[in-house]
Parts: structure tokens; sequence; C-alpha cells
């Protein structure tokens, strides 16, 4: 699995840029104790302030460990993280960001849990938007409320307001974004050619990606329309967003009961058993997670499917693909999408400069529009991919600005993602519980796909008492 697909967001988009601005500077903080990170830090020494609020003093002597360094194998990415230590040392020459990488994805799920529980994960530590209340759970994360303000991340106002409201709880924020995505329908825009569709006009309704699916599949040579997923929890993730794109919901507002069991819940289900059993749309291997249906659209074995943009980087970096033949378009039904990403959490018990530090560290290397992450013409230069449409979590003049720069870098056909950039849709977040809620929904989707005669309000009677189950748990 990679390090991208656990991951959710908030709900609406309830405050302005300003609003969460002034939140984030007025929340109280409970004071910070000595680092429990494993390295020699005196907890911030040579000039260091004890205003949260005031940004680090270059004087101060401090050492942080931080995750998610790129491993040997990203030699470009390596250079990069080695490139920014160095700028970011002509200004804070006493801070040494010890990085520590990992061979897979920086947040996988066991290894997480375990330092977690073990209090040994890094005192700057990488997660997906899911992560926040696990940790919190595990009395993890720092309240960083009063170190987050304009002087110590600048671009604090252009961040979109639903993007940081993710990182808060009761109103208090522990963490800050890297990345986020939305879902769309990702296209092989070879296979839409041959069946006669129009690649830059993808379907925007189920109606019309049946339509297309059969079409696709007509061409044969083991080719499929449609792709699902139905297993490892992913399963239950694509039924998500399917609900959300049609306007529905797999949870109640309070997030107390199941509300996918209805009319809505049905129509997605039939919808994907009329596809798979009477269109013959969808191939006949089922029980796919991540990481098979973009081994069969990489290599022209199928016509489309659910997905975030940094899908198409996986494929061409790993699976050899070529960026020209992918496009992507809105989230059929276009009501809402899922919304996720990553971020960093500062780990609990560190001292105020260390958390001043990492925050600095954290603004430079991925909150800086132009700089760090958003350095376009450096990825360029670099080989790196640069055109797909994220992590886009500015707003206004600096969206606008970054955009204009990406394009101009651009390494890869941005055309093709047109019709997801001009028809945006809202982000939702996922629910609560989320992994486990999938699991319970993996259930649905593997019965309808794997038996033709499976019983589909069965299906979503028995899931529905099983998530209620879940969501009772405290």
């Amino acid at each position: 699995m990679r390090s991208t697909w656990f991951r959710p967001a908030s709900r609406t988009r309830r405050n302005s840029a300003a609003a969460i601005v002034s939140a984030l500077a007025l929340t109280a903080l409970a004071a910070c104790g000595t680092s429990s990170s494993d390295n020699d830090n005196d907890g911030g020494g040579g000039g260091g302030s004890a205003d949260p609020a005031a940004p680090l003093d270059p004087k101060t002597k401090v050492t942080l460990t931080m995750d998610c360094m790129p491993p040997a194998a990203k030699a470009a990415e390596l250079r990069q993280w080695k490139e920014d230590v160095k700028t970011f040392n002509e200004k804070y020459p006493n801070v040494k960001i010890d990085g520590k990488s990992t061979t897979g994805q920086c947040n996988e799920p066991a290894r997480f849990t375990a330092a977690l529980k073990g209090k040994s994960q890094p005192d700057v530590f990488y997660s997906y938007f899911t992560d926040l209340q696990q940790v919190l759970d595990n009395d993890g994360a720092a309240d960083i409320s009063q170190y987050v303000t304009e002087k110590t991340v600048p671009a604090l106002a252009s961040i979109d307001p639903q993007v940081l409201d993710v990182h808060k709880k009761d109103g208090k924020v522990y963490a800050l974004p890297t990345s986020n995505y939305t879902m769309g329908l990702l296209i092989n825009r070879k296979l839409f050619e041959q069946a006669g569709l129009d690649p830059n006009a993808p379907p925007k309704t189920w109606e019309a990606v049946r339509t297309a699916a059969k079409a696709i599949a007509k061409l044969g040579n083991g080719v499929s329309g449609f792709g699902e997923y139905s297993a490892a929890n992913t399963g239950g993730w694509h039924f998500t967003a399917t609900m959300y794109g049609l306007g529905g919901d797999v949870v109640t507002a309070d997030g107390t009961k199941a509300a996918f069991n209805n009319a809505l819940g049905r129509q997605i289900v039939r919808n994907l058993h009329d596809m798979r059993w009477e269109d013959d749309s969808m191939g006949k291997t089922q029980l796919l997670k991540w990481g098979d249906l973009q081994k069969q659209i990489a290599t022209d074995k199928l016509g489309m499917f659910l997905a975030a943009p940094d899908d198409i980087t996986y494929m061409v970096q790993q699976l050899g693909a070529n960026y020209e033949n992918f496009g992507m378009g809105p989230i059929p039904g276009g009501r809402d999408t899922l919304f996720g990403g990553n971020n960093y959490v500062f780990k609990k018990g560190s001292s105020t400069d260390e958390l001043k530090a990492a925050i600095a560290w954290v603004n430079f290397k991925t909150l800086t529009p132009g700089k760090g992450q958003f350095d376009w013409a450096r990825h360029k230069a670099d080989k790196l991919p640069v055109g797909l449409p994220q992590p886009n979590f500015w707003t206004g003049d600096v969206k606008a600005k970054d955009a204009a720069e990406r394009a101009e870098n651009a390494t890869m056909p941005v055309e093709n993602f047109k019709p997801f950039v001009d028809n945006p849709v809202a982000g939702k977040a996922e629910p609560p519980k989320a992994q486990e809620v999938y699991k319970v929904l993996d259930n649905v989707m593997s019965g309808v796909l794997t038996n033709k005669n499976a019983d589909v309000d069965k299906l979503l009677t028995t899931a529905e008492t099983q998530v209620n189950q879940v969501l009772a748990k405290r």
C-alpha cells in the first residue's frame, strides 16, 4: 500500500482563512516539558525565546529527529532534502535536522501504531489525515496552536481553511499539512481513443461510466472498462468515495450511526453488480486492492477507475508507464469527493525551542510557495514530476502563482487533467474510525463483485449492523 491512500479531511469549509489564522493565534497552549526524543538536546539554548508565538531565534541550538527523509533509492529527492537542510541552516546554523528514512512508505500503519504506543516516534513524525485521533488517543502530539502564526508560517492565510481544519481537534492545532488530494476518475486515454471515446471528456455520471466501460471492454484482449477495489480496506474506501460523489455519506453527521443502507447505497451496489455481471465490463479477476488497478491501467488493460492524481506518478516511476497516457475527470456525480492527505505531527513533550525549530523547518520545506516541495523549476531540472494537480492546498493569489509556475515547468501534458482541474468538487472528510468502517464495507464490495446472486439488501444490512458496532466502541 502506498503512502497516500490512508487519508481523510475536514467536513466543510466552515471558516475563512482569516478566521483560521485568528483561531490559531488565540488558542491557549499548555506549557510543554522536556523533549522525549532520544537525542542530546538541551531543550533549546543560545538565544531561545519562551514566547511560543515568536519565530525561532537563529541562535537557538537544537537537534530534531525528522521523519520521512527520502531513502537513497530516491536520489533526486534525497539530494533536494540535503540542499534544503543546507539552505535552512544558513538562517538557523545551530539547528540540526536528523532525518530518518525508510525503504518503504513513510507511514506503515503497523510500525506507526507501534511507535505511538512505545513513544518512540521522531520529534517530527509523518502521518495521514486519518491518523490524528489515533495519535491523540496515544497522547502523542503536542498542541502547537500558539506556535503557528503568520510570523512562523507566513503563507498561513493562503492555505485552504479546510486543509487547516483537518489538523485541529477541539479547537487545538496538532499538525501541519504536507500534501492533500481529492479523488476523481482516472482514465487511460489510449483505450478511450481506441474505443471511439473522447479522452478530453471523461464521464461525469455513473450512467456515462457504464456506457464507456462497455465500449472499452468490447476492445477484447483482456481489457476491462472499469475497475474497482474490494479487499484490504480499499473497497470500503472507494464505496465511501462513490457515496460522496453522489451526495451521500457512510455515517451520520454526528458520527454515531451508519448512513449507507438506503436507496443511494443500493444504487451504488446494484450498479456495480450490473457492470460486473450483465455488462461484463469489469473483468473476471476481483478481490483487488491498491496497486492492482494501477498495474492494469498502466499496461493498457483497464479503461478507468477512481483515483487520486498521485497514482499517476506511481505508475510512471514504478511501473514504467507514460504520463501522456493518462487523464482525469471529476468524480462521477460531482456532489462531493473524498478528500485527504499527509502531514507532520509534533511529538508531545518537546520543548518550546524544539517546537519552534520543527515548525520553522516544516514551513520552509513544505509550506513556502516557490521553495522546498513547491520549487517546480528545481523539480524539473532534477527530472521529477511537475504538473499533477496536487498538492493543491493554496488559495487566492498564491494558488494562481503556484499553478502558473507548475504549468511553466511541467514535465507532462497538464491539459490531460483539465477536466479535473476545471470542474472542482468540494472535498469531504473520511468517516470516523475510517479503516474499521472500510474493512466492513469491503464485504459489500467483494460480495457483489464475486457473487452474481449476491443479496444486495442483506449485504448492506449486515454491514450497517457491523459499522454501528464499530462506531459504538469508545
